[in-house]
């Protein structure tokens, strides 16, 4: 998690203003690891900013995945959610409550290099999703 200070800096270098709502989605987002969409996050911030709206969210959100400060997941769902950590790592979601986790400690490096090597692509990004069900949902309903 970057420091408020960091986020600044990288917001001006990249041409953004820093706005205290921007500060506020960046630090709720890098505190969580469930993947929020906008509108988890903004039901979050609200009581801390009232004055605050969706769209500025989805706003915010929009500019730090474009200064790499976040990464937008599409697991089939309604809404985009949103990671902090923006390293290269699978996501698997359960497909009974919606949870979604990250995968670690998986090694993506020799898979990249063969679907570039097959395909004659050149990678410029990637994500890998998962979908099955969580251990709570398989232990609430262990026949499936």
């Amino acid at each position: 998690m970057l420091t408020t200070e960091q986020v600044a800096e990288r917001l001006r270098g990249q041409g953004f203003k820093v706005t205290p709502q921007r500060l506020a989605v960046y630090q709720a987002l890098a505190r969580t690891k469930a993947h929020p969409n906008a509108e988890t996050l903004f039901k979050e911030l609200r009581p801390l900013y009232p004055t605050m709206s969706l769209a500025t969210v989805y706003k915010s959100l929009s500019i730090l995945c474009a200064i790499g400060l976040a990464q937008e997941l599409s697991l089939g769902e309604d809404s985009f959610r949103y990671d902090a950590d923006t390293s290269h790592h699978p996501h698997i979601r359960c497909t009974v409550c919606g949870r979604v986790d990250d995968v670690p400690a998986m090694e993506t490096e020799a898979f990249t290099k063969r679907v570039a090597n097959e395909t004659g692509y050149s990678l410029t990004d990637y994500q890998v999703y998962f979908f099955g069900r969580c251990p709570v949902c398989r232990k609430a309903n262990p026949v499936h």
